[in-house]
């Protein structure tokens, strides 16, 4: 039996980082544990047709990521998505998918992650949406769970984006929120590396590993500090 919560913006379990942006959903959808003051949480989103170098890259960098305690949040789409989740579930660190479906089984998209969203669920994280289950893929829905992707994290790195990608759009909301934004670049003969270059130009900042990612967002003052 699935086990489906609805919260509205009012109740204590819904993400304060999410209800600071200027479009929050009313009704939150979720299975799992849902922390609502979790803010070491970092997007990671990219290309569904990813190279052997962003697959590469995704598991080095999440794996370093979720190492040092951080959520990982995607929107479980085939190719770096979906990297970004099952390298969290390897490194037993927590990861949340927001989805532009319903989370119920019977509309959650892509059916080939189903198994995937079960294991999210089972290890401690959660799979979220503002569509109410039966919600079935419409396309249109995708560019607007970007902005609730975004809006949970304290920032985004894109790992090989075309320049007409969704995640230049998921980006362009990052930009929006005031997020710090990362992108990952490639070599200027694929057209994978077209977007994140444009990023960096837009001033995205250039990373190389997860070091750059820690650095900049300066975790260590977010992290509890030891008892003596």
């Amino acid at each position: 039996m699935e086990k489906i919560h609805k919260i509205d913006i009012n109740s204590s379990q819904y993400p304060r980082l999410l209800k600071e942006i200027i479009d929050p959903p009313r009704f939150l959808y979720y299975r799992g544990t849902l922390e609502a003051k979790n803010e070491r949480i970092f997007a990671i989103v990219g290309s569904r047709r990813c190279s052997a170098y962003g697959r590469q890259a995704t598991i080095e960098i999440v794996s370093e990521l979720s190492k040092n305690n951080l959520t990982i949040v995607s929107g479980m789409a085939i190719g770096i998505d979906t990297i970004a989740h099952q390298t969290a579930l390897c490194n037993k660190a927590k990861t949340i998918a927001v989805l532009g479906t319903g989370i119920d089984r019977k509309s959650i998209y892509p059916k080939e992650n189903i198994e995937l969203a079960e294991k999210i669920v089972e290890n401690g994280g959660a799979i979220i949406s503002e569509f109410a289950p039966g919600t079935r893929v419409s396309r249109k829905n995708f560019p607007q769970r970007n902005r609730i992707i975004s809006a949970l994290s304290l920032g985004m790195l894109v790992i090989e984006a075309k320049i007409s990608s969704g995640s230049l759009i998921a980006a362009n909301y990052a930009f929006k929120q005031k997020k710090k934004l990362f992108a990952l670049p490639g070599s200027i003969h694929s057209s994978n590396s077209h977007g994140c270059h444009y990023l960096i130009q837009k001033g995205a900042k250039l990373i190389e590993n997860a070091d750059d990612i820690l650095e900049e967002l300066r975790l260590d003052l977010l992290m509890p500090k030891a008892q003596h």
